[in-house]
């Protein structure tokens, strides 16, 4: 269903029976431990940074940004830029997938 840069891919899939019919879904995804990803660099936050940019410089790929909010344990990707001078972990690529 989803390609390999998505959060989403490798996780299995399911089938739901309904009176309806059947509707096929993607099974939950659990968030790994941030702390135990191993860590490629840390980034600071700057005024008017966005985690696409963050991500694209550190990791290569600006739509791997959920990476870097997984390595954070951040739910909210927004509240890893808010605060200038937070210091971001960046993982490995490929950590916690």
């Amino acid at each position: 269903m989803f390609g390999p840069p998505s959060r989403y891919f490798g996780l299995e899939t399911a089938t739901l029976s309904t009176p309806a019919g059947s509707i096929r879904y993607t099974r939950r995804r659990f968030l790994p431990h941030g702390e135990q990803m191993p860590q490629l660099a840390e980034a600071t936050v700057v005024q008017g940074d966005r985690l696409d940019l963050l991500a694209a410089r550190a990791l290569g790929d600006p739509e791997q940004y959920w990476r870097i909010c997984d390595a954070n344990n951040a739910m909210d990707p927004a509240e890893l830029t808010a605060t200038p001078g937070l210091v971001l972990h960046v993982p490995m690529p490929g950590a916690g997938s």
